[in-house]
Formats: structure tokens, sequence, C-alpha cells
């Protein structure tokens, strides 16, 4: 039979051993494997650095740096055209992205982001805010680039200002 003290000592111990085992396993005491698939780890952070670099030329306002990501094709022509006319409308461009879902298909691979920015005019003190989501498609292995987009996207800014703002229209019947 366990005295008092010899129960408390016991005791101790136990829990002692509990918070050494749970440090151990927050500090990583334990030997780290190896990636399993480091050529996929490696293309995973390229996609996220293509999708940073977008964010970063748009919001930097800069078009060589913006055309440099985009596939030549006429859908992405229309893009760049309404990338262009915000540069030149907004003094002001603050654009955050949040990755969702990456879906990888062979040297398809789609994006899907929440977005929130703010689209600022010169002197205008509140600016415009929005958000959405996205859907940014890419291709490729080494280099990424953008091959199309879908869904609320945040750039075009411009267009989407003035359609809210034009005043309705009277059909007559």
């Amino acid at each position: 039979m366990l005295g008092v003290q010899e129960r408390a000592v016991s005791s101790w111990l136990l829990v002692a051993g509990w918070v050494a085992l749970f440090a151990c396993s927050l500090s990583g005491c334990s030997s780290k494997k190896p990636l399993q698939h480091p050529e996929d780890h490696e293309r995973i952070q390229r996609i996220d650095q293509a999708v940073e670099a977008l964010r970063e030329a748009y919001q930097e306002k800069n078009v060589s740096s913006f055309r440099s990501l985009l596939q030549p094709d006429a859908q992405l022509n229309q893009l760049q055209r309404e990338v262009e006319a915000d540069f030149e409308t907004f003094d002001s461009i603050k654009l955050d992205f949040t990755i969702e879902r990456v879906i990888i298909e062979g040297s398809d691979v789609d994006v899907y982001v929440h977005w929130q920015g703010a689209w600022k005019k010169r002197g205008e003190e509140a600016g415009v805010r929005h958000r959405g989501s996205a859907r940014l498609q890419w291709t490729g292995h080494g280099s990424v680039l953008l091959r199309g987009v879908q869904g609320d996207l945040p750039f075009g800014m411009k267009a989407k200002q003035t359609l809210s703002e034009s005043p309705p229209q009277f059909v007559p019947r």
C-alpha cells in the first residue's frame, strides 16, 4: 500500500511524463520524414507563388508583371484591357487572396480563391470595397501561366463600378 507522499510523487511523475511527451510532440522531437513527392511539393509552391505574383502585380499596378503571367488568349486580352483600365482609374488598389482549393489535372491547375479588395480614386476618401470568389485556371509544370478565369473576379473593377453607377433606363411598353 502506498502512502500519501508516495502517491503524490507518483502522480507528479505521471503528470511530468505527460507534459514532457506533449512538449516533445510540439517541438518535433521525432525525426522528420522526407517528402514523399518533392516534385509535387515544388509544383504547388510554384502555383502559390504565381497566384501571389498575380495579386502583387495587380495591387502594385505593374502592367508588364501582370502580362508576364498570362498565356496569350482572346479571353485574357479582354481581362488585360480591364486590368489596365483599373490601373488608369484607381490611384490605390489593395487586394487580398485566400486560396480555398487547388485541383491539379496533368498540366492544368484550377485555383479557387476568395478575395477582398479596396479601390480608391484620386482624392476619394472611402473608395470602393468588394469581395468575391473566383476560379483562376493555370497551366504548366515548370513555369505556370494563367490560361483562363471564371467567377466574380477582382479585376475589371472600373467596369463593375460604371455598371453599378449608371441610372436605370426607362423602357417604354
